[in-house]
């Protein structure tokens, strides 16, 4: 090689180290720089202090350690630095909230200073940005919406059927599409050797939400269910790792096809609640409310609620009870059966239990609730166990406040972690084992109600999820109707995969091994 190449290289050797050593050092310099006027921002008054919490990166913060199984990472880390703890997710800093006597202390005793909602950049999205669940409004109009929901979904829900003999409207709507969902599966197992249960539990859950809130039921096969379910199903794939614009506010201005999914599926599913609405506005009759949607129509047209709900806004409230009543569900059903084919003498338990008290002459009842202990402490277990809910939809404070003794600023983000509540030590013995027994009396005839109102699932406090109690009620019906009826079983020599695909909700992965039999002969009893 000639002198002066050889030469050459030597300078741009020795140059490229003094780069590379400069370079470092800015880089050194700008963290410092960085951290600095990051700790300068945050004034925290005399006598307070800030949240403690792990050190992370310029720009993106803690986002490396926690970019997988979030909930893990997060309640590891509460273990080091406690129930209230500091994390930064790129540019936003963000409280992450452990224990059940904290989050009991912030959701619910401190309510209304952790009841906003961060104005993150992919709720704006949603429903244009209108949704009552995911407004970062926590004002008086919104609270005033919130109640009229409420009390629309209590109407078409909890109120007694006019044309059977069920407890109420949801009850005779869960009745009818779970009978129909035992005769589809049976039919299935006679033309099939095994089948997916998901891909049917999703369309009668689909179909009792929309006998609730828009008076009608479809066909299982119909174009427009299926493109419903397509659609909310797609919104939750494009959505389960969260979207880190939220967090890089740079982020929002480079393409993203997450983010154009996120918005086109957000579109789709607006689109159909539109034309629903619209439809009801055609058709509406003061004299003959018939639904949800109707009963919310009703309110719109009263003086004194137009400033609560506009008529353009009213698709909104129909999205957040539909939303409520839907995904949530059908994911408590898929843990559920995927619990009882790998423990077949806890599904043997709920069904002698359900011979004993209920038989086969007539189909469960909301009011059986109480008799059926065992049932229920396996639904308190799996939303325990599973987590699926993992966190809450992330809250806000809505001025400053003081939690535990440390000092949170306004419009601070907070995460709740449920899961680490579920699998608490402290709370819960041996956390990781699945155990419906722990729910129970010693003797196993009394379900322990204080226990279960430690198993956080749909959040605390003034921002709880107005769709709780018929979500609890749905999951009872559908399991105490299918397990009346049908035994569930997985194919020899298969298994069952319980780690959860992880996302916003632990979704249960894809099993196809599934197989089901009748107990009895079948009665009709709709």
């Amino acid at each position: 090689m000639p002198a002066a190449v050889k030469g050459g290289m030597s300078l741009v050797g020795s140059q490229g180290t003094v780069l590379a050593t400069e370079v470092l050092l800015a880089a050194a310099v700008f963290c410092l720089v960085f951290l600095l006027i990051q700790s300068l921002r945050q004034h925290v008054p005399r006598g307070l202090k800030r949240p403690p919490g792990p050190w992370g990166y310029p720009i993106l913060g803690n986002m490396l350690e926690l970019r997988k199984d979030t909930h893990l990472a997060l309640t590891r880390l509460s273990q080091k630095y406690g129930d209230v703890m500091e994390v930064r997710i790129g540019a936003r800093p963000v409280l992450v909230l452990s224990g059940w006597e904290t989050i009991r202390q912030a959701l619910v005793k401190q309510g209304e200073d952790f009841m906003g909602r961060p104005d993150l950049y992919s709720f704006r999205y949603i429903t244009d940005g209108q949704s009552l669940t995911f407004s970062p409004d926590s004002g008086e109009v919104m609270k005033a919406r919130r109640k009229l929901a409420q009390n629309a979904l209590k109407t078409f829900s909890a109120a007694p059927s006019p044309t059977s003999s069920c407890t109420c409207l949801l009850e005779e709507h869960v009745s009818k599409e779970a009978d129909y969902l035992v005769t589809k599966l049976l039919q299935v197992m006679e033309k099939e050797k095994s089948f997916d249960p998901h891909k049917y539990l999703v369309v009668s859950v689909a179909n009792v939400i929309c006998a609730i809130c828009f008076g009608k039921r479809y066909d299982h096969n119909d174009q427009e269910l299926l493109d419903v379910v397509a659609t909310t199903e797609a919104l939750d794939i494009v959505g389960a790792s969260g979207n880190p614009a939220d967090f890089i506010p740079v982020l929002q201005y480079l393409p993203s096809r997450t983010m154009s999914l996120f918005k086109d599926y957000n579109k789709r599913f607006l689109h159909f609640l539109q034309k629903i609405v619209q439809e009801h506005y055609d058709t509406y009759d003061k004299n003959n409310i018939r639904d949800i949607t109707d009963s919310l129509i009703e309110q719109c047209t009263e003086e004194k609620a137009v400033t609560q709900i506009p008529k353009e806004k009213t698709v909104n409230l129909v999205n957040d009870i539909f939303g409520a009543g839907f995904d949530t569900v059908t994911t408590a059903l898929s843990w559920s059966l995927m619990y009882l084919v790998i423990h077949p003498n806890i599904q043997k338990k709920i069904q002698e239990e359900l011979d004993k008290i209920i038989g086969q002459e007539r189909r469960p009842r909301l009011s059986d609730r109480g008799m059926l202990p065992y049932m229920e402490a396996f639904i308190l277990e799996m939303f325990r166990h599973s987590s699926f809910l993992p966190f809450t939809i992330p809250h806000c404070t809505t001025r400053d406040t003081v939690l535990n003794g440390y000092y949170i600023p306004k419009d601070r983000c907070v995460f709740v972690n449920q899961w680490q509540v579920n699998h608490d030590e402290k709370l819960w013995k041996d956390p990781l084992t699945f155990n419906p027994e722990r729910f129970l009396s010693a003797d196993g005839t009394m379900l322990n109600k204080s226990d279960g109102e430690k198993v956080l699932v749909f959040g605390l406090g003034k921002r709880r999820c107005i769709g709780e109690a018929i979500g609890r009620w749905q999951v009872f019906l559908f399991l105490s109707t299918l397990l009346q009826q049908l035994e569930f079983s997985v194919c020899d020599g298969k298994k069952v995969d319980m780690k959860p695909a992880y996302g916003l909700l632990l979704k249960n992965k894809k099993c196809e091994h599934f197989q089901v039999k009748a107990r009895f002969p079948m009665k009709s009893m709709i």
